[in-house]
């Protein structure tokens, strides 16, 4: 041991694991997050290269057929197959350098046997132009259709921002990192929430699930949000800001019709911690508890005294929410998640285990902690997760 140095734990070197507990997942703890891995020589294609050279695998296969077969048969079936299969796949000036090679096969098949200008040379080379300029047309209602989608993500990632913001990495001396993963694929947004407000009465925020999917659970999360971020700002207590989010939510079924006017309701979990204090402050609507990731790789769950209605359902029975204390010593990491995380399933059925998984492990930093358990759910989940999932991660440094 070198001067100065202090001796390590074995509990410290097993990173917070004691004898006979699992060996932590390798996609989990202290590994630093790795970069996407870029281009290796001597990689395997990938299935869109092969499906782009697919075209000029399918003319030079004409030929082979052509040379391999007797007169009578033709290799047109091949050659106008390539510009086809160009089409959607390739620039379109791609798919007219195929068409124009399919042309150039069709009459080099026929000039090998000498026999100049006759009915089926004229019959192959009308269908390969005909279908060479349908190929043409088709490559360009697909780029049409391409642009329209990218304009469509670009629409759909500019309200993503605008609804559900990224909160900065640090606020008021807190670390904090947030995730979305949406079940849908090239979805954006969904009926997850969460929110991050500094005030005058400490660091507030919430996270939630609506009920229902689609644009109406889109709507519910902005009324919520904005709910939040002025209640947050002005409401002096943690259970007025949940009342207020009661009230906007009331307020926002007034104006719907159908099963969603009075099946509508959002689980929530807030949490105000006060500036300058080591204690989280926790009110729970029907929501998953939060997880409390200790330093030392020791977990706790942070269960409300009382059991609470989630917002939108005080049809149901009111009573006054009690905000519950808890302790947030320096080093922790609090994280907040909807059920996306503790509800995905394998595929023999079993459910993601949040508590088993992290168990025992630390982290750097709540940003690794976000960005590995949404790749460990993935990997659960065979990435076919059947819900949205929300991430929230604060540690107090």
């Amino acid at each position: 041991m070198r001067p100065g140095e202090v001796e390590e734990s074995p509990y410290a070197r097993a990173a917070g694991r004691l004898p006979g507990d699992p060996v932590p997942d390798p996609g989990l703890g202290h590994a630093r997050v790795p970069l996407p891995p870029g281009p290796r020589r001597g990689s395997r294609p990938t299935p869109r290269t092969l499906a782009r050279a697919l075209p000029a695998l399918l003319i030079a296969g004409g030929i082979l057929y052509d040379l391999l077969t007797p007169r009578d048969f033709t290799a047109v079936p091949f050659f106008t197959a390539a510009p086809l299969v160009a089409a959607p796949l390739s620039a379109l000036r791609a798919t007219v350098l195929t068409g124009l090679a399919a042309l150039v096969a069709t009459f080099a098949v026929h000039a090998r046997y000498g026999t100049g200008t006759d009915v089926s040379l004229v019959t192959e080379v009308v269908t390969v132009a005909t279908v060479a300029l349908l190929a043409a047309a088709i490559n360009r209602v697909v780029r049409l259709g391409d642009r329209r989608l990218a304009s469509a993500r670009e629409i759909a990632e500019a309200a993503q921002r605008a609804v559900l913001p990224e909160p900065a990495a640090r606020i008021a001396g807190f670390d904090i990192a947030a995730r979305y993963e949406a079940a849908q694929e090239d979805a954006f947004i969904g009926g997850d929430l969460y929110a991050v407000q500094d005030s005058p009465h400490g660091v507030r925020l919430v996270v939630g699930d609506v009920r229902g999917k689609g644009m109406g659970a889109v709507a519910a999360v902005a009324v919520v949000i904005g709910a939040f971020r002025e209640a947050a700002e002005q409401e002096s207590t943690l259970e007025a800001v949940a009342e207020r989010l009661e009230g906007a939510l009331a307020r926002e079924g007034t104006r719907r019709d159908g099963i969603d006017a009075v099946e509508s309701f959002t689980t929530a979990v807030l949490a105000e911690l006060p500036h300058g204090g080591g204690v989280v402050r926790i009110v729970n609507r029907g929501h998953p508890p939060p997880l409390l990731l200790h330093d030392d790789g020791t977990l706790r769950s942070l269960t409300p005294q009382e059991p609470a209605l989630p917002l939108g359902m005080s049809d149901l029975g009111r009573w006054p929410d009690r905000a519950t204390e808890f302790g947030f010593p320096s080093g922790a990491t609090l994280l907040v998640y909807t059920d996306g995380l503790s509800e995905a399933r394998d595929a023999h059925g079993r459910f993601y285990d949040p508590w088993r998984r992290l168990a025992g492990r630390r982290f750097h930093d709540p940003r690794t902690l976000v960005v590995r358990l949404a790749a460990e759910v993935r990997r659960h989940s065979g990435g076919g997760m059947t819900d949205d999932m929300a991430l929230l991660a604060v540690r107090r440094p």
